[in-house]
Protein backbone atom coordinates (compact mmCIF):
# COMPACT_ATOMS: atom_id res chain seq x y z
CA UNK A 1 0.00 0.00 0.00
CA UNK A 2 1.55 3.76 -0.44
CA UNK A 3 2.93 5.55 2.07
CA UNK A 4 3.45 9.08 3.61
CA UNK A 5 6.97 8.44 4.22
CA UNK A 6 9.27 6.20 1.95
CA UNK A 7 10.92 3.06 2.75
CA UNK A 8 14.32 3.55 2.98
CA UNK A 9 17.17 1.04 1.73
CA UNK A 10 20.58 0.95 1.39
CA UNK A 11 23.78 -1.61 1.82
CA UNK A 12 25.87 0.04 4.56
CA UNK A 13 24.40 1.64 7.24
CA UNK A 14 20.54 2.66 8.32
CA UNK A 15 19.16 5.17 10.85
CA UNK A 16 16.06 5.68 12.25
CA UNK A 17 15.58 8.78 15.08
CA UNK A 18 13.10 10.82 16.68
CA UNK A 19 14.18 14.31 14.49
CA UNK A 20 16.47 14.98 11.56
CA UNK A 21 19.65 16.70 13.58
CA UNK A 22 19.95 13.35 15.84
CA UNK A 23 19.39 11.05 12.18
CA UNK A 24 22.03 13.30 10.36
CA UNK A 25 24.58 12.98 13.36
CA UNK A 26 24.36 9.19 13.54
CA UNK A 27 24.83 9.95 9.21
CA UNK A 28 28.10 11.78 10.18
CA UNK A 29 29.41 8.70 12.32
CA UNK A 30 28.77 6.57 10.29
CA UNK A 31 30.63 8.41 7.34
CA UNK A 32 33.74 8.51 9.45
CA UNK A 33 33.68 4.92 9.65
CA UNK A 34 31.64 4.19 12.85
CA UNK A 35 29.58 1.30 13.49
CA UNK A 36 26.11 1.53 14.22
CA UNK A 37 26.27 1.64 18.14
CA UNK A 38 28.55 4.36 17.22
CA UNK A 39 26.29 6.23 15.43
CA UNK A 40 23.17 5.77 17.52
CA UNK A 41 24.93 6.78 20.62
CA UNK A 42 26.07 9.90 18.51
CA UNK A 43 22.34 10.57 17.78
CA UNK A 44 20.90 9.87 21.49
CA UNK A 45 23.44 12.57 22.61
CA UNK A 46 21.95 14.79 20.29
CA UNK A 47 18.16 13.87 20.45
CA UNK A 48 18.82 14.98 24.48
CA UNK A 49 19.61 18.06 23.37
CA UNK A 50 17.14 18.69 20.32
CA UNK A 51 14.31 17.05 21.81
CA UNK A 52 14.54 17.78 25.81
CA UNK A 53 10.95 17.50 26.66
CA UNK A 54 10.95 13.85 25.46
CA UNK A 55 14.36 12.81 27.17
CA UNK A 56 17.94 14.62 28.22
CA UNK A 57 21.07 13.14 29.83
CA UNK A 58 19.68 13.30 33.18
CA UNK A 59 17.26 10.08 32.70
CA UNK A 60 17.31 6.79 31.47
CA UNK A 61 18.46 4.90 28.43
CA UNK A 62 17.84 1.19 27.93
CA UNK A 63 18.97 -0.74 24.57
CA UNK A 64 19.39 -3.93 22.86
CA UNK A 65 22.75 -4.63 20.96
CA UNK A 66 23.74 -7.27 19.02
CA UNK A 67 27.69 -7.10 17.96
CA UNK A 68 28.36 -10.25 15.69
CA UNK A 69 31.50 -10.39 16.75
CA UNK A 70 30.05 -11.67 20.33
CA UNK A 71 27.25 -13.65 18.76
CA UNK A 72 24.97 -13.17 20.85
CA UNK A 73 22.38 -9.90 21.77
CA UNK A 74 23.62 -7.80 25.21
CA UNK A 75 20.61 -5.82 26.85
CA UNK A 76 22.20 -2.73 28.51
CA UNK A 77 20.37 -1.64 31.67
CA UNK A 78 20.57 2.05 31.73
CA UNK A 79 17.88 2.21 34.41
CA UNK A 80 17.96 4.93 37.12
CA UNK A 81 18.37 4.07 40.69
CA UNK A 82 16.71 4.76 44.11
CA UNK A 83 18.82 7.24 46.41
CA UNK A 84 19.86 5.29 49.96
CA UNK A 85 17.27 7.76 51.27
CA UNK A 86 14.04 6.76 49.21
CA UNK A 87 12.64 4.52 51.75
CA UNK A 88 8.71 3.84 51.84
CA UNK A 89 9.17 5.27 55.37
CA UNK A 90 10.13 8.83 54.60
CA UNK A 91 7.34 9.44 51.63
CA UNK A 92 4.59 8.14 54.10
CA UNK A 93 6.53 10.65 56.89
CA UNK A 94 5.78 13.17 54.52
CA UNK A 95 1.88 11.97 54.31
CA UNK A 96 2.32 10.75 50.61
CA UNK A 97 0.52 7.81 49.16
CA UNK A 98 2.11 7.86 45.94
CA UNK A 99 5.84 9.42 45.08
CA UNK A 100 5.05 12.59 43.44
CA UNK A 101 5.22 12.59 39.61
CA UNK A 102 7.27 16.01 39.20
CA UNK A 103 10.54 17.45 41.22
CA UNK A 104 13.35 16.62 43.21
CA UNK A 105 11.62 13.93 45.31
CA UNK A 106 11.07 11.67 42.33
CA UNK A 107 14.68 11.94 41.23
CA UNK A 108 17.16 8.87 41.02
CA UNK A 109 20.62 9.00 39.74
CA UNK A 110 20.82 9.35 36.02
CA UNK A 111 21.55 6.56 34.14
CA UNK A 112 21.68 7.55 30.68
CA UNK A 113 25.24 8.59 30.53
CA UNK A 114 26.81 6.03 32.02
CA UNK A 115 24.78 3.67 29.64
CA UNK A 116 25.92 4.51 26.25
CA UNK A 117 29.28 5.11 27.47
CA UNK A 118 29.24 1.70 28.86
CA UNK A 119 27.52 1.06 25.22
CA UNK A 120 30.34 2.99 23.97
CA UNK A 121 33.09 1.15 25.16
CA UNK A 122 32.28 -2.13 24.87
CA UNK A 123 30.70 -2.56 21.34
CA UNK A 124 31.73 1.22 19.95
CA UNK A 125 34.90 2.12 18.11
CA UNK A 126 34.73 5.97 18.57
CA UNK A 127 35.89 7.92 21.29
CA UNK A 128 33.38 10.02 23.38
CA UNK A 129 35.05 13.21 21.53
CA UNK A 130 33.35 11.65 18.05
CA UNK A 131 30.23 10.68 19.03
CA UNK A 132 29.25 14.11 21.13
CA UNK A 133 31.03 16.42 18.82
CA UNK A 134 27.37 17.05 17.06
CA UNK A 135 25.65 17.30 20.79
CA UNK A 136 27.97 20.18 21.75
CA UNK A 137 28.19 21.99 18.34
CA UNK A 138 23.86 22.28 18.81
CA UNK A 139 23.92 23.22 22.40
CA UNK A 140 26.80 25.53 22.16
CA UNK A 141 26.15 27.04 18.44
CA UNK A 142 22.16 26.32 18.80
CA UNK A 143 19.73 24.62 16.67
CA UNK A 144 16.31 25.69 15.08
CA UNK A 145 13.48 25.31 17.12
CA UNK A 146 11.21 22.93 15.88
CA UNK A 147 6.94 23.28 16.68
CA UNK A 148 7.18 19.97 18.85
CA UNK A 149 9.43 21.80 21.30
CA UNK A 150 8.17 25.19 21.27
CA UNK A 151 4.49 24.70 21.00
CA UNK A 152 2.31 25.75 17.71
CA UNK A 153 1.17 29.42 18.26
CA UNK A 154 -1.84 28.92 15.91
CA UNK A 155 -3.71 26.73 18.15
CA UNK A 156 -5.12 26.13 21.42
CA UNK A 157 -3.21 24.03 23.72
CA UNK A 158 -5.57 21.00 23.67
CA UNK A 159 -5.87 21.06 20.29
CA UNK A 160 -2.63 19.69 19.40
CA UNK A 161 -0.65 15.65 20.83
CA UNK A 162 2.33 17.24 22.35
CA UNK A 163 0.82 20.48 24.72
CA UNK A 164 1.79 18.72 27.70
CA UNK A 165 5.58 18.74 27.03
CA UNK A 166 5.41 21.99 24.98
CA UNK A 167 7.54 25.00 26.02
CA UNK A 168 4.54 27.00 25.38
CA UNK A 169 2.28 24.77 27.91
CA UNK A 170 4.76 25.21 30.87
CA UNK A 171 5.94 28.68 30.17
CA UNK A 172 4.32 30.01 32.95
CA UNK A 173 5.71 26.90 35.59
CA UNK A 174 9.38 28.07 34.43
CA UNK A 175 8.73 31.64 35.04
CA UNK A 176 7.05 31.81 37.98
CA UNK A 177 8.83 28.41 39.83
CA UNK A 178 11.87 26.86 37.93
CA UNK A 179 13.92 30.16 36.50
CA UNK A 180 16.93 28.04 35.75
CA UNK A 181 14.29 26.10 33.06
CA UNK A 182 13.42 29.59 31.82
CA UNK A 183 17.32 31.00 31.57
CA UNK A 184 18.04 28.49 28.90
CA UNK A 185 14.45 27.59 27.23
CA UNK A 186 12.60 30.80 27.40
CA UNK A 187 15.01 33.40 26.36
CA UNK A 188 13.80 36.91 27.02
CA UNK A 189 11.29 35.82 29.26
CA UNK A 190 9.35 34.46 25.75
CA UNK A 191 8.94 30.90 23.93
CA UNK A 192 11.03 30.88 21.37
CA UNK A 193 8.55 30.54 18.17
CA UNK A 194 9.48 27.55 15.89
CA UNK A 195 12.80 28.36 13.52
CA UNK A 196 14.35 30.43 16.00
CA UNK A 197 17.97 29.48 17.60
CA UNK A 198 18.38 28.00 20.82
CA UNK A 199 21.36 27.68 23.03
CA UNK A 200 21.94 25.72 26.01
CA UNK A 201 25.63 27.02 26.88
CA UNK A 202 25.55 24.80 30.68
CA UNK A 203 24.83 21.76 28.93
CA UNK A 204 27.87 22.31 26.40
CA UNK A 205 29.95 23.64 29.14
CA UNK A 206 28.99 20.07 30.62
CA UNK A 207 29.50 18.38 27.52
CA UNK A 208 33.35 20.00 27.50
CA UNK A 209 33.61 19.06 30.91
CA UNK A 210 33.29 15.41 30.23
CA UNK A 211 35.46 15.63 27.61
CA UNK A 212 38.15 17.10 28.97
CA UNK A 213 38.45 13.78 31.57
CA UNK A 214 38.29 11.82 28.18
CA UNK A 215 41.44 13.73 27.27
CA UNK A 216 43.10 13.29 30.49
CA UNK A 217 43.34 9.96 29.79
CA UNK A 218 43.63 9.10 26.55
CA UNK A 219 47.43 8.28 26.61
CA UNK A 220 46.38 5.34 28.11
CA UNK A 221 43.91 4.14 25.86
CA UNK A 222 40.18 4.89 24.22
CA UNK A 223 38.88 2.39 27.34
CA UNK A 224 40.95 4.55 30.03
CA UNK A 225 39.36 7.96 28.48
CA UNK A 226 35.81 6.85 28.28
CA UNK A 227 36.26 5.49 31.86
CA UNK A 228 37.53 8.48 33.17
CA UNK A 229 34.90 10.82 31.89
CA UNK A 230 32.35 8.65 33.73
CA UNK A 231 34.25 8.89 36.90
CA UNK A 232 34.09 12.81 36.91
CA UNK A 233 30.62 12.42 35.83
CA UNK A 234 29.74 9.95 39.03
CA UNK A 235 32.31 10.62 41.65
CA UNK A 236 33.85 13.93 40.27
CA UNK A 237 32.99 17.88 39.83
CA UNK A 238 29.29 16.92 37.90
CA UNK A 239 28.65 14.06 40.86
CA UNK A 240 28.74 17.44 43.58
CA UNK A 241 26.94 19.44 40.85
CA UNK A 242 24.49 17.04 41.08
CA UNK A 243 23.74 16.53 44.96
CA UNK A 244 24.36 20.28 45.58
CA UNK A 245 21.29 21.09 43.18
CA UNK A 246 19.44 18.15 44.59
CA UNK A 247 20.29 19.29 48.34
CA UNK A 248 18.92 23.02 47.34
CA UNK A 249 15.42 21.59 45.77
CA UNK A 250 14.67 18.78 48.58
CA UNK A 251 16.00 15.69 46.71
CA UNK A 252 17.33 12.80 47.96
CA UNK A 253 20.55 12.09 46.29
CA UNK A 254 23.93 12.09 48.16
CA UNK A 255 27.54 11.58 46.42
CA UNK A 256 27.31 7.97 47.73
CA UNK A 257 24.38 7.46 45.60
CA UNK A 258 26.04 8.56 41.98
CA UNK A 259 29.40 6.97 43.30
CA UNK A 260 28.34 3.26 43.48
CA UNK A 261 25.99 3.22 40.38
CA UNK A 262 27.22 0.72 37.90
CA UNK A 263 25.24 0.18 34.25
CA UNK A 264 24.68 -3.22 34.24
CA UNK A 265 25.10 -5.71 30.78
CA UNK A 266 22.99 -8.47 30.90
CA UNK A 267 21.30 -11.53 28.71
CA UNK A 268 17.53 -10.20 27.54
CA UNK A 269 14.44 -12.09 27.61
CA UNK A 270 13.71 -14.18 24.25
CA UNK A 271 11.24 -15.95 23.09
CA UNK A 272 10.45 -17.41 19.57
CA UNK A 273 7.19 -16.84 17.12
CA UNK A 274 7.08 -18.22 13.64
CA UNK A 275 11.03 -18.60 13.58
CA UNK A 276 11.93 -15.10 14.37
CA UNK A 277 13.75 -14.89 17.73
CA UNK A 278 12.76 -12.10 19.49
CA UNK A 279 15.13 -10.00 22.64
CA UNK A 280 13.48 -8.01 25.26
CA UNK A 281 14.86 -6.25 28.29
CA UNK A 282 14.70 -8.03 31.69
CA UNK A 283 11.66 -7.63 34.07
CA UNK A 284 13.10 -4.60 35.41
CA UNK A 285 11.22 -3.07 32.31
CA UNK A 286 7.94 -3.91 30.60
CA UNK A 287 9.77 -5.57 27.71
CA UNK A 288 9.01 -9.37 28.36
CA UNK A 289 5.47 -8.27 28.17
CA UNK A 290 5.67 -7.90 24.48
CA UNK A 291 7.19 -12.04 24.42
CA UNK A 292 3.86 -12.77 26.72
CA UNK A 293 1.77 -11.62 24.23
CA UNK A 294 3.74 -13.30 21.10
CA UNK A 295 3.30 -16.75 23.02
CA UNK A 296 -0.61 -16.28 23.63
CA UNK A 297 -0.60 -15.01 19.59
CA UNK A 298 1.34 -17.96 18.55
CA UNK A 299 -2.00 -20.05 19.32
CA UNK A 300 -4.25 -18.06 16.80
CA UNK A 301 -4.10 -17.95 13.25
CA UNK A 302 -4.03 -13.98 12.72
CA UNK A 303 -3.21 -13.85 9.12
CA UNK A 304 -7.02 -15.71 7.93
CA UNK A 305 -8.81 -13.31 10.91
CA UNK A 306 -7.24 -10.10 8.31
CA UNK A 307 -5.41 -7.50 9.36
CA UNK A 308 -7.16 -5.11 11.94
CA UNK A 309 -10.46 -6.75 11.65
CA UNK A 310 -12.38 -7.29 14.41
CA UNK A 311 -11.51 -10.98 15.42
CA UNK A 312 -7.69 -9.77 14.91
CA UNK A 313 -7.88 -6.57 17.07
CA UNK A 314 -10.02 -8.33 19.78
CA UNK A 315 -7.66 -11.47 20.26
CA UNK A 316 -4.47 -8.71 20.54
CA UNK A 317 -6.30 -6.74 23.04
CA UNK A 318 -7.55 -9.19 25.17
CA UNK A 319 -3.67 -10.95 24.63
CA UNK A 320 -2.24 -7.64 26.12
CA UNK A 321 -4.98 -7.72 28.93
CA UNK A 322 -3.70 -10.47 30.28
CA UNK A 323 0.04 -9.74 29.58
CA UNK A 324 -0.38 -6.68 31.33
CA UNK A 325 -1.85 -8.28 33.94
CA UNK A 326 1.04 -10.25 34.55
CA UNK A 327 3.32 -7.47 34.55
CA UNK A 328 1.36 -5.61 37.28
CA UNK A 329 1.58 -8.84 39.28
CA UNK A 330 5.76 -10.00 39.18
CA UNK A 331 7.38 -7.16 37.36
CA UNK A 332 10.56 -5.62 38.93
CA UNK A 333 14.28 -5.22 39.53
CA UNK A 334 15.37 -9.00 40.17
CA UNK A 335 18.19 -7.78 41.69
CA UNK A 336 15.69 -7.44 44.35
CA UNK A 337 12.58 -9.77 44.31
CA UNK A 338 12.28 -13.50 42.26
CA UNK A 339 10.21 -12.77 38.86
CA UNK A 340 9.25 -16.56 37.85
CA UNK A 341 10.16 -15.20 34.17
CA UNK A 342 10.75 -19.10 33.25
CA UNK A 343 7.22 -19.71 33.40
CA UNK A 344 5.85 -16.25 32.39
CA UNK A 345 7.41 -17.09 29.17
CA UNK A 346 6.95 -20.93 28.60
CA UNK A 347 4.54 -22.77 26.46
CA UNK A 348 2.30 -24.51 29.39
CA UNK A 349 1.83 -21.38 31.11
CA UNK A 350 0.36 -19.39 27.12
CA UNK A 351 -1.40 -22.92 26.63
CA UNK A 352 -3.49 -21.90 30.20
CA UNK A 353 -3.91 -18.18 29.87
CA UNK A 354 -4.85 -18.87 26.31
CA UNK A 355 -7.87 -20.44 27.27
CA UNK A 356 -9.15 -17.04 29.24
CA UNK A 357 -9.85 -15.21 25.40
CA UNK A 358 -13.57 -15.20 25.14
CA UNK A 359 -13.75 -14.22 20.89
CA UNK A 360 -17.18 -13.16 21.71
CA UNK A 361 -16.51 -10.58 25.12
CA UNK A 362 -14.37 -8.32 26.10
CA UNK A 363 -13.06 -8.86 29.65
CA UNK A 364 -13.21 -5.81 32.44
CA UNK A 365 -11.16 -7.80 34.86
CA UNK A 366 -7.53 -7.72 35.87
CA UNK A 367 -6.67 -11.39 35.78
CA UNK A 368 -2.73 -12.04 36.57
CA UNK A 369 -2.18 -15.73 36.25
CA UNK A 370 0.10 -17.96 38.46
CA UNK A 371 3.21 -19.18 36.42
CA UNK A 372 4.65 -20.86 39.46
CA UNK A 373 1.59 -23.34 40.01
CA UNK A 374 0.13 -23.41 36.44
CA UNK A 375 -2.81 -21.33 37.06
CA UNK A 376 -5.38 -19.69 35.15
CA UNK A 377 -6.04 -16.95 37.48
CA UNK A 378 -4.13 -16.67 40.81
CA UNK A 379 -5.84 -15.77 43.88
CA UNK A 380 -6.41 -11.47 44.44
CA UNK A 381 -6.32 -8.84 41.23
CA UNK A 382 -3.59 -6.59 39.97
CA UNK A 383 -4.89 -2.91 41.62
CA UNK A 384 -4.57 0.94 40.67
CA UNK A 385 -3.48 4.30 35.14
CA UNK A 386 -3.95 6.77 33.31
CA UNK A 387 -3.10 7.85 29.59
CA UNK A 388 0.74 7.48 28.85
CA UNK A 389 2.68 10.94 28.80
CA UNK A 390 4.76 12.59 26.34
CA UNK A 391 8.29 11.49 27.01
CA UNK A 392 10.62 9.55 25.51
CA UNK A 393 12.80 9.06 22.12
CA UNK A 394 13.63 5.92 20.10
CA UNK A 395 16.90 5.71 18.14
CA UNK A 396 17.85 2.76 16.17
CA UNK A 397 20.87 1.45 13.70
CA UNK A 398 22.26 -1.24 11.61
CA UNK A 399 25.25 -1.57 9.73
CA UNK A 400 26.20 -3.91 6.79
CA UNK A 401 28.50 -5.75 9.68
CA UNK A 402 25.10 -7.03 10.73
CA UNK A 403 25.31 -4.68 14.07
CA UNK A 404 22.30 -3.92 15.25
CA UNK A 405 20.94 -1.43 18.41
CA UNK A 406 18.09 -0.01 19.63
CA UNK A 407 17.71 2.61 22.45
CA UNK A 408 14.61 3.76 23.70
CA UNK A 409 15.61 6.64 25.86
CA UNK A 410 13.84 8.95 28.37
CA UNK A 411 13.38 10.71 31.40
CA UNK A 412 14.86 13.89 32.26
CA UNK A 413 12.51 15.84 30.90
CA UNK A 414 12.12 19.58 31.04
CA UNK A 415 8.05 19.38 31.97
CA UNK A 416 9.07 17.58 34.56
CA UNK A 417 11.61 18.98 36.67
CA UNK A 418 13.98 22.33 36.75
CA UNK A 419 17.09 22.56 34.65
CA UNK A 420 20.36 22.44 36.77
CA UNK A 421 22.21 25.75 36.55
CA UNK A 422 25.56 24.60 36.16
CA UNK A 423 24.59 21.53 33.75
CA UNK A 424 22.03 22.47 31.68
CA UNK A 425 19.41 19.33 32.42
CA UNK A 426 17.10 18.34 34.63
CA UNK A 427 17.42 14.93 36.50
CA UNK A 428 14.97 12.20 35.74
CA UNK A 429 11.24 11.46 38.21
CA UNK A 430 11.18 7.77 36.85
CA UNK A 431 11.21 7.21 40.92
CA UNK A 432 7.27 8.05 40.55
CA UNK A 433 6.65 4.56 39.05
CA UNK A 434 7.43 2.89 42.26
CA UNK A 435 4.70 2.19 44.56
CA UNK A 436 4.96 2.77 48.47
CA UNK A 437 3.65 -0.57 49.18
CA UNK A 438 6.07 -3.40 50.44
CA UNK A 439 3.93 -5.88 48.86
CA UNK A 440 3.90 -4.68 45.11
CA UNK A 441 7.04 -6.22 43.11
CA UNK A 442 7.59 -2.74 42.17
CA UNK A 443 7.60 -1.41 45.43
CA UNK A 444 10.42 1.35 46.79
CA UNK A 445 13.49 0.09 48.00
CA UNK A 446 16.89 2.28 48.47
CA UNK A 447 19.16 1.18 45.96
CA UNK A 448 16.77 -0.64 43.35
CA UNK A 449 15.91 0.55 40.20
CA UNK A 450 11.93 1.44 39.11
CA UNK A 451 9.87 -1.06 36.42
CA UNK A 452 9.99 1.12 33.35
CA UNK A 453 7.79 1.05 30.61
CA UNK A 454 11.49 1.71 27.93
CA UNK A 455 11.34 -0.96 25.65
CA UNK A 456 13.61 -1.45 23.08
CA UNK A 457 13.46 -4.18 20.85
CA UNK A 458 15.79 -6.67 18.33
CA UNK A 459 14.86 -9.77 16.77
CA UNK A 460 17.20 -12.62 15.06
CA UNK A 461 16.35 -15.13 12.24
CA UNK A 462 18.47 -18.27 12.60
CA UNK A 463 21.27 -16.35 14.46
CA UNK A 464 21.31 -13.46 12.05
CA UNK A 465 20.38 -9.76 12.54
CA UNK A 466 16.86 -9.17 11.24
CA UNK A 467 14.87 -6.10 12.94
CA UNK A 468 15.67 -2.91 16.00
CA UNK A 469 12.66 -1.60 16.70
CA UNK A 470 11.10 0.43 19.26
CA UNK A 471 8.85 3.56 20.12
CA UNK A 472 8.20 6.40 22.51
CA UNK A 473 4.58 6.03 24.48
CA UNK A 474 4.88 4.54 27.81
CA UNK A 475 2.75 1.81 28.70
CA UNK A 476 1.35 1.51 25.19
CA UNK A 477 5.34 0.60 23.57
CA UNK A 478 4.66 -2.78 24.13
CA UNK A 479 1.42 -2.84 21.96
CA UNK A 480 2.16 -0.26 19.42
CA UNK A 481 5.45 -2.12 18.37
CA UNK A 482 3.74 -5.42 18.59
CA UNK A 483 1.49 -4.62 16.33
CA UNK A 484 4.13 -3.25 13.92
CA UNK A 485 6.28 -6.80 14.33
CA UNK A 486 2.93 -8.97 13.62
CA UNK A 487 2.78 -6.61 10.56
CA UNK A 488 5.74 -7.54 9.44
CA UNK A 489 5.92 -11.14 10.40
CA UNK A 490 2.04 -12.48 10.18
CA UNK A 491 0.81 -9.94 7.09
CA UNK A 492 4.18 -9.56 5.22
CA UNK A 493 4.25 -5.82 5.38
CA UNK A 494 7.45 -3.69 4.63
CA UNK A 495 8.56 -1.82 7.59
CA UNK A 496 7.46 1.63 6.49
CA UNK A 497 3.76 0.39 5.85
CA UNK A 498 4.10 -2.11 9.04
CA UNK A 499 4.65 1.61 11.12
CA UNK A 500 1.93 3.33 9.24
CA UNK A 501 -0.87 0.78 9.30
CA UNK A 502 -3.52 2.18 12.24
CA UNK A 503 -2.98 1.17 15.22
CA UNK A 504 -5.00 1.23 18.98
CA UNK A 505 -3.82 0.14 22.15
CA UNK A 506 -5.77 -0.47 25.34
CA UNK A 507 -4.83 1.71 29.45
CA UNK A 508 -7.27 -1.39 30.81
CA UNK A 509 -4.57 -1.94 33.21
CA UNK A 510 -2.80 -0.20 36.26
CA UNK A 511 -0.30 2.67 34.47
CA UNK A 512 3.21 2.65 35.67
CA UNK A 513 2.76 6.81 36.28
CA UNK A 514 1.84 8.54 38.77
CA UNK A 515 -1.17 8.14 40.09
CA UNK A 516 -1.11 4.48 38.71
CA UNK A 517 -5.17 4.88 37.10
CA UNK A 518 -7.09 2.41 34.88
CA UNK A 519 -9.36 2.40 32.44
CA UNK A 520 -11.32 -1.08 32.15
CA UNK A 521 -12.22 -1.84 28.71
CA UNK A 522 -11.40 0.90 26.71
CA UNK A 523 -9.77 0.59 23.58
CA UNK A 524 -8.10 3.97 21.77
CA UNK A 525 -8.21 3.07 17.93
CA UNK A 526 -7.38 5.03 14.89
CA UNK A 527 -10.61 6.48 13.08
CA UNK A 528 -8.53 5.02 9.27
CA UNK A 529 -9.82 1.47 11.42
CA UNK A 530 -13.57 1.14 9.15
CA UNK A 531 -16.41 2.10 11.48
CA UNK A 532 -18.39 -1.39 10.80
CA UNK A 533 -15.12 -2.80 12.53
CA UNK A 534 -15.15 -0.38 15.92
CA UNK A 535 -18.82 -1.39 15.74
CA UNK A 536 -18.52 -5.36 15.60
CA UNK A 537 -16.01 -4.71 18.83
CA UNK A 538 -17.96 -1.98 20.83
CA UNK A 539 -20.95 -4.94 20.58
CA UNK A 540 -18.51 -7.16 21.99
CA UNK A 541 -17.83 -4.91 25.06
CA UNK A 542 -15.00 -2.74 24.44
CA UNK A 543 -15.25 0.60 25.31
CA UNK A 544 -14.07 2.39 22.06
CA UNK A 545 -12.44 5.41 21.89
CA UNK A 546 -12.15 6.54 18.25
CA UNK A 547 -8.70 8.57 17.99
CA UNK A 548 -7.27 10.93 15.09
CA UNK A 549 -5.85 8.99 12.09
CA UNK A 550 -2.09 9.49 13.11
CA UNK A 551 -1.89 8.93 16.81
CA UNK A 552 -0.96 5.85 18.00
CA UNK A 553 2.44 5.37 18.23
CA UNK A 554 5.63 6.86 16.90
CA UNK A 555 7.41 3.22 15.95
CA UNK A 556 10.98 3.62 14.57
CA UNK A 557 12.40 0.42 12.66
CA UNK A 558 15.42 -1.12 11.11
CA UNK A 559 15.98 -4.13 9.04
CA UNK A 560 18.46 -6.34 7.93
CA UNK A 561 17.21 -9.02 4.97
CA UNK A 562 19.21 -11.53 5.46
CA UNK A 563 19.53 -12.91 1.82
CA UNK A 564 20.33 -10.26 0.23
CA UNK A 565 22.15 -8.20 3.24
CA UNK A 566 19.79 -4.93 1.79
CA UNK A 567 19.28 -2.60 4.90
CA UNK A 568 15.67 -0.62 5.50
CA UNK A 569 14.98 1.76 7.87
CA UNK A 570 11.16 3.17 8.31
CA UNK A 571 9.99 6.30 10.81
CA UNK A 572 6.87 7.12 12.07
CA UNK A 573 4.60 10.21 10.28
CA UNK A 574 2.74 10.16 13.59
CA UNK A 575 5.39 12.26 14.97
CA UNK A 576 5.13 14.94 12.98
CA UNK A 577 1.80 14.86 12.68
CA UNK A 578 1.07 15.46 15.82
CA UNK A 579 3.73 18.28 16.33
CA UNK A 580 5.80 16.18 18.45
CA UNK A 581 9.41 15.06 16.84
CA UNK A 582 9.86 15.19 13.54
CA UNK A 583 11.32 11.53 12.84
CA UNK A 584 13.99 10.31 10.17
CA UNK A 585 15.30 7.70 8.73
CA UNK A 586 18.95 8.03 6.82
CA UNK A 587 20.64 5.45 5.13
CA UNK A 588 22.77 4.62 2.46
Amino acid sequence: MPTLYPLVMGRSAMLATEHYLSASAGARIFACGGNAIDAAIAATFVEGVVNPHMHTIGGEAPMLIYPPSARRVVAINGNMMAPARATIAYFRALGLELIPGAGLLAAGVPAAFDALVTALRDFGTRSLADVLEPALQLAGDGFPMHVGLSGDPNLADEAWGGAGASLRSNAKRFLTKWPSSARVYLPDGKVPLPGSVLKNPALANFFKRVLDAESSAKNRGREAGLDAARERFYRGDIARDIVAWSDANGGLLAASDLARFTTRVESPASADYRGVTVFKCGPWSQGPVFLQQLKLLEGFDLTAMGHNSADYIHTVIEAAKLSFADREAYYGDPEFIDVPLAGLLSDRYAAIRRELIDSAHASMDQRPGDPVAMRAIRDGAATGARPWGAGTIHVTAADRDGNMIAVTASGGWIPSSPVIDALGFPLGTRMQTFYLDERHPNSLAPGKRPRTTLSPSLAMVKGESYLAFGTPGGDQQDQWTLQFFLNVVDFGMDLQAAIEAPKFSTPHFPSTFYPHGNSPGVVRIEDRVPATVRDTLAARGHKIEVRSPWSEGHVLGVQINTKTGVLAGGADPRGQAALVMPARVIGW
